[in-house]
C-alpha cells in the first residue's frame, strides 16, 4: 500500500498542534478492500467519537517513551479514556521499537492478539516508519514518528473501521502538546529527532532519519513550562545527544547552558543528559564537564562503547576509537567528582573474533561500569550489518554469558555505607514498600517513606549497599512536594525485551545505536529506619505501611479510590475509622453469615 499523504485544508502548511480539523480534508482513507474488517463494525458508530477507551503500550527508548506521552495526551484531551486493561479497551495503540529483533517479536504477538480480540489496531513509532511494508502491518492503521500530532485522527477514522496510514515527514511536532506522563514528576524532553551517524547494525536511523534539532528557544519554554507543572526531573533525549544542533548552527553546551539557567535555584528540579556517543562530544569535553558539576544536574551520562575491538567498530562504521571513548571516560571522571557512566556492549557482532572479545571483556574490566547493558547482536533487515558473515549463535551467547558474569562480579557501590547525601524521590518501588530516589551521580536509592514524600528532595545517610542499588535513611526532607500524587492515566511501563539482556538502569534510555534496559535483579528487603527521632520515625513507619497495603491493592480496585484513601489516611495520622463502602459491606455480610451459621446450629439443637 503506498503512503497516505496529509490532505489539507487549501493546501497549507496543516492545523494547529491538537486541532481537529475536518476528517475528510484531514486524512486520506483507503480501506483495505483485501482485508476483512467485518469485525470493527460494531465499533464505528455505537459510541460517539472521542468517548472510546484506548489502550496504549510502548516498546523501547525514552524517546518512544515521550511519544506515547505525547499521543495519550491529546487522546485525552478529546475526551478518550486511557486504560492499561486490554479487554476493556475499545481500541489498541501500540508504539514500536525497531532496535532488536525481541521487540518487534513482542510487537508481532500483540498485533496477533489484538486481531484475535478483534479490536481496531493502531501502529505508532520506528517500526512502521522504518519497514512500511512488513506483512504484520497489512490492514493496520499507522502513525509515523512524525505525525504523532495527528494520532487523534488516526484513531477516529480507525474506529469507524478505516485504515489510515501517516508515514511522511514533515515538521517536527510541537513540543507543547497536551501529554499525559508515565511520571507525573518526570518530563521526557526530546531535543532531536534523528542523528548523524549510519552504523551498520542500526535500523532506528531507517525510521528517525536525519538529524533535526529542535531550537534553543523552543526547548527553554518547554523547560519553564514543565518546571511550573511541578516536575522534578527533566530528562533530555536523542538518538544521539551529543550532536544536538550542528543542524540549525548552534552545539550541546549553548543548549545546555541555556537550560541549566532556568531550573530553580533551590536545586528542586534536576537535570539528566542523555545518550550520547562519543564523535561529536569529544570537542565539548571541558564544557559538558562543567555542566555536569552544576548541583542541579546528575553527573552522569549514557555513552555506548559497543566493542572495546578497533576492528569492530570499524565494521560497525562507529566513527571513533576504543582510545577516543577512554578519553571520554577519563576526562569526565577527572573533571566531575562523583561521576557515573553507563555504557552498552554489542556482543558477537559479525566478523568478531576471539581476541576482539578479549578486548571488549578487558576494557569492562579496566573501568568497572556500575552499568553495562549487554546484548547479542540482532541482524536488522535493511542494514549492511544484516549482509554480515554472523558469528555462530552458541558462540555468540557464550560470549554474552561470559561478559554478564564479568560484569556482575563488580561491587561498585561498597564503600558507601555511612556516607551522607542528598537525594531526589521521584517513584516507588517494585517491591512497593520502598521509594526510589537518586543521588547527585544517579545513583538509586531506595527509601521508606509516605507517598507525600515523592517529588521532593531529602538528605539520606546510606546504611547499606546491594549489587543494584543502596538503601537509605532519611535524615532531613529539602523540598516537600505539596501537590499529593495523582491519579492520571499512566502508560504501561517498558521492560526487558530480551531475557538474556544484563538490564542495569531503571528507566529506559535513548535506542538509536545503543541499547535499552531495565533493572531485572531484585534486591532482599532491608529494613530501615526514615528519621533519627524516635517519635517521628513510628509515625512515618505508620503511614508507610498504611500506604504499603493499599498500594498493594492497587490491582484489586481503581486508583482514584485508592488516592483518595491515601490522602484520608495523611490527614488523620495513624487513623484508620473511615472505612470504605466495600469494607462496610464486607463486614455485614460476615455478620450476617455468622448469625445465620448460629441459628442453624440452634435449630438442630
Amino acid at each position: 500500500m503506498e503512503d497516505i499523504e496529509d490532505l489539507l485544508v487549501g493546501g497549507g502548511g496543516g492545523a494547529p498542534p491538537g486541532f481537529r480539523i475536518p476528517v475528510a480534508a484531514a486524512v486520506g482513507i483507503k480501506p483495505k478492500k483485501s482485508v476483512s474488517r467485518d469485525y470493527l463494525k460494531d465499533y464505528s458508530t455505537s459510541k460517539i467519537p472521542g468517548t472510546q477507551t484506548i489502550y496504549i503500550k510502548t516498546f523501547g527508548c525514552s524517546h518512544n517513551q515521550s511519544d506515547s506521552e505525547y499521543m495519550a495526551g491529546q487522546l485525552s484531551a478529546f475526551g478518550y479514556n486511557l486504560s492499561e486493561n486490554q479487554d476493556e479497551a475499545d481500541l489498541w495503540l501500540i508504539n514500536t521499537c525497531t532496535v532488536k529483533s525481541p521487540s518487534q517479536s513482542a510487537m508481532d504477538t500483540l498485533i496477533t492478539k489484538c486481531r484475535n480480540a478483534k479490536k481496531p489496531l493502531v501502529v505508532a513509532g520506528c517500526v512502521p516508519q522504518g519497514s512500511r511494508d512488513l506483512k504484520e502491518l497489512d490492514g493496520v492503521s499507522i502513525v509515523g514518528v512524525q505525525q504523532i500530532d495527528r494520532v487523534v485522527e488516526v484513531v477516529e477514522e480507525t474506529l469507524k473501521g478505516h485504515e489510515v496510514r501517516l508515514l511522511t515527514r514533515k515538521t517536527l511536532p510541537a513540543l507543547d502538546l497536551p501529554k499525559v506522563r508515565k511520571n507525573m514528576f518526570v518530563e521526557i524532553l526530546p531535543i532531536n529527532v534523528g542523528c548523524l551517524g549510519a552504523c551498520t547494525y542500526c535500523k532506528t536511523k531507517h525510521a528517525r532519519g536525519h538529524l533535526g534539532s529542535y531550537t534553543v528557544d523552543g526547548l527553554v519554554g518547554r523547560v519553564r513550562s514543565v518546571i511550573a507543572d511541578g516536575v522534578k526531573e527533566i530528562w533530555l533525549s536523542s538518538e544521539d545527544t551529543g550532536a544536538y544542533g550542528r543542524d540549525i548552527g548552534v552545539n550541546l553546551p549553548i543548549l545546555l547552558n541555556s537550560l541549566v539557567a532556568e531550573l530553580p535555584s533551590d536545586g528542586s528540579t534536576m537535570l539528566r543528559i542523555g545518550m550520547t556517543n562519543p564523535p561529536y562530544i569529544l570537542e565539548h569535553l571541558k564544557e559538558i564537564a562543567e555542566v555536569l558539576r552544576h548541583p542541579c544536574v546528575y553527573s552522569f551520562l549514557h555513552v555506548p562503547v559497543q566493542s572495546g575491538s578497533d576492528r569492530v567498530l570499524t565494521a560497525m562504521n562507529r566513527e571513533y576509537t576504543v582510545g577516543e571513548f577512554r578519553t571520554v571516560v577519563d576526562t569526565l571522571m577527572e573533571l566531575v567528582p562523583g561521576m557515573q557512566i553507563a555504557t552498552d556492549i554489542i556482543c558477537g557482532f559479525p566478523g568478531e573474533t576471539d581476541e576482539d572479545f578479549e578486548e571488549t571483556v578487558n576494557l569492562i574490566k579496566d573501568y568497572k561500569l556500575p552499568q553495562v547493558h549487554i546484548s547479542q547482536f540482532y541482524p536488522r533487515p535493511g542494514t549492511p550489518a544484516a549482509r554480515m558473515k554472523k558469528v555462530p549463535s552458541n558462540i555468540v551467547k557464550r560470549r554474552s554469558r561470559e561478559l554478564t558474569i564479568v560484569f556482575e562480579s563488580f561491587t561498585p557501590y561498597v564503600g558507601m555505607e555511612g556516607q551522607t547525601e542528598r537525594i531526589w524521590i521521584t517513584d516507588i518501588a517494585t517491591d512497593g514498600s520502598h521509594l526510589v530516589g537518586h543521588t547527585k551521580g544517579y545513583i538509586q536509592v531506595l527509601v521508606v517513606g509516605p507517598e507525600s514524600m515523592l517529588g521532593s528532595s531529602a538528605t539520606v545517610k546510606i546504611t547499606s549497599v546491594g549489587r543494584w542499588s543502596v538503601f537509605g535513611e532519611v535524615i532531613e526532607i529539602h523540598s516537600q512536594n505539596t501537590n499529593p500524587r495523582k491519579n492520571s492515566a499512566r502508560v504501561e511501563k517498558i521492560s526487558c525485551s530480551d531475557s538474556k539482556e544484563t538490564c542495569c538502569s531503571e528507566e529506559s534510555e535513548t535506542c538509536a545505536c545503543g541499547l535499552t534496559g531495565r533493572c531485572g535483579q531484585t534486591e532482599e528487603a532491608t529494613e530501615v529506619s526514615v528519621l533519627k527521632d524516635d517519635q517521628k520515625t513510628g509515625e512515618i513507619r505508620s503511614q508507610s505501611l498504611i500506604g504499603y497495603l493499599l498500594r498493594k491493592r492497587k490491582n484489586n480496585s481503581h486508583r482514584k479510590i485508592e488516592n483518595e484513601v491515601v490522602k484520608g489516611m495523611d490527614g488523620n495520622e495513624g487513623t484508620s475509622n473511615d472505612w470504605a463502602l466495600v469494607d462496610k459491606a464486607l463486614l455485614v455480610g460476615i455478620v450476617m453469615s455468622l448469625l445465620t451459621i448460629i441459628a442453624i446450629f440452634r435449630f438442630w439443637l
